[in-house]
């Protein structure tokens, strides 16, 4: 029986799926309780309700929410609902129907957020405790991140002493070890931050693992509801303050190159916080779509041009001073060179004083074609093409952020900073159950009006079918009346139609 429920949340004929399902639960004999069919999970722990948000079965969770609620008093258009919120609450739920939905990839699954009791229930969580918490840990995270800069400005330097290997040398600063490094009181300021910085990266850790191996890593870093670039970036921040104190530790030389990514990454990831704003959040949803779908993609190519023509130009200046062309005098340097020059950041190397190689005019020509002309336009338009398409849904993928921050911040903080949300049913003899308060207001101008038109609807219907039927009569014999009677009926028939939509648009 359990498995037959679930095969009609699956169901593409979702009014027969209720019909069938309403008819097996009356044959249950345990319809409350743990016995009952409703709350037996699948193969992959999802009871039939759950499973129906996850499909983003909007009728069956309709349905589904018409058996849970209890009508607690009416008065004129004002009723008072209250809907169970069991599998629903992510209080004390493992695998909540609200984590369910955000972590689908089914955009029908997010229309769910929508409906009531869902959208109340998350505008009350976020409200009151959601927005607050999340203002406050992006505040401390933007003090973190200063402390963490100040302590990568101020890092332990001391003047060279070696003497020039190279011309091109412009050194003038190394590290100094570790037991020069805590000498001064400045130095003790600077081992204080730097410790905040080295916890904040432990705790980053300590949070994000769990997580990981409770979700999946492929669900974790691959949603952008989940914030799966942000997931990424912090952890890897993380990582890099890590290797950065171990090379502080050791005296080991070139800290500055973690260091660099760690201040890139940490900084970026501010604009995860972004999501808790309506004005900045659906921009961070077209950032990431671009970043992680048009520019990876364009990546590629760019790489393949960059390493074609950054070789040519090597090989061209290989034989020249220097000196007086600076920008190709190695490999790597020319690799950097191609770069800006494919962005236009910099214009073609250029010295009127010696002579230019033939070559380099003719490769230069090219390289601007292709790269500025073309490949540049490529991405714009293929951004062009991407701000379109998610136009139509950024405003939607935040909501459901919204929804996902909201779960991870209700599992993160303890008990005791985040009450549960509802109300007990002992206070109305439901139970231990909790309920979430609803009130609604019922128009009965719309209600009539809609009876008005199904009242219409179904006498045009039945002028239509007399009408059919005198016509099929009337197709064997042949009389000379026969206009005038079909003309008759369509007349009446019209007459009434426009007499009954008179009275609607009266009411109106």
């Amino acid at each position: 029986g359990n498995t037959v429920l679930h095969i009609l949340v699956l169901q593409p004929n979702k009014t027969f799926a209720c019909h069938m399902y309403s008819l097996i639960l009356a044959y249950d004999k345990n319809k409350e309780g743990p016995g009952s069919l409703e709350l037996i999970p699948n193969n992959e722990g999802l009871t039939p309700f759950k499973l129906a948000g996850v499909e983003g079965n909007t009728v069956m969770f309709q349905y589904f929410m018409q058996k849970r609620k209890h009508n607690l008093w009416s008065f004129g258009p004002l009723t008072t609902v209250l809907y169970d919120l069991t599998e629903i609450d992510s209080w004390a739920e493992d695998l909540s129907f609200l984590e369910l939905i955000v972590s689908t990839k089914k955009r029908e699954a997010r229309q769910i957020l929508d409906l009531t009791p869902i959208k109340e229930l998350v505008s009350l969580k976020w409200n009151m405790y959601g927005r607050p918490y999340f203002c406050f840990l992006a505040l401390f995270y933007i003090l973190y991140m200063v402390c963490f800069t100040m302590c990568c400005v101020y890092r332990p330097l001391k003047p060279r002493t070696g003497n020039k290997t190279s011309s091109r040398d412009n050194t003038i600063y190394v590290q100094k070890m570790l037991q020069e490094s805590y000498v001064t009181y400045e130095d003790e300021l600077r081992l204080v931050g730097e410790l905040i910085t080295v916890i904040g990266a432990v705790v980053i850790l300590v949070l994000e693992i769990p997580d990981i191996l409770r979700v999946g890593a492929a669900k974790y870093f691959g949603q952008t509801i989940l914030g799966g670039p942000f997931h990424i970036i912090v952890i890897t921040y993380a990582c890099m303050i890590l290797i950065t104190m171990v090379m502080r530790l050791t005296s080991t030389t070139g800290e500055v190159v973690p260091m660099s990514f760690a201040l890139v990454l940490g900084w970026c990831n501010v604009m995860y916080f972004a999501r808790g704003f309506q004005m900045l959040g659906p921009f961070t949803i077209m950032i990431q779509k671009m970043i992680f779908g048009d520019l990876m993609r364009f990546c590629w190519l760019m790489a393949v041009v960059i390493l074609g023509f950054a070789s040519a130009f090597y090989i061209i200046f290989q034989t020249e001073n220097p000196e007086n062309l600076g920008q190709f005098y190695n490999y790597p340097m020319s690799l950097f060179t191609t770069f800006e020059l494919f962005l236009t950041i910099i214009d073609g190397p250029a010295n009127y004083d010696v002579d230019l190689p033939f070559m380099y005019s003719v490769v230069y020509f090219a390289f601007a074609i292709i790269a500025t002309l073309l490949m540049l336009n490529l991405l714009i338009a293929m951004m062009g093409d991407t701000h379109w398409r998610v136009a139509h849904e950024r405003d939607e993928l935040w909501r459901a952020q919204v929804v996902a921050t909201t779960v991870m911040l209700e599992r993160k903080l303890p008990r005791c900073l985040w009450p549960r949300s509802g109300i007990c049913g002992r206070e109305y003899g439901l139970g231990d159950r909790w309920y979430l308060r609803v009130e609604d207001r019922v128009d009965p101008n719309k209600h009539k009006m809609m009876r008005y038109t199904e009242a219409f609807k179904t006498q045009d219907r039945d002028n239509y079918d007399k009408g059919s039927e005198k016509l099929d009569i009337s197709r064997d014999i042949l009389y000379k009346k026969e206009p005038t009677a079909l003309s008759l009926s369509r007349s009446t028939s019209r007459t009434s139609s426009h007499r009954g939509w008179e009275i609607l648009r009266r009411n109106t």
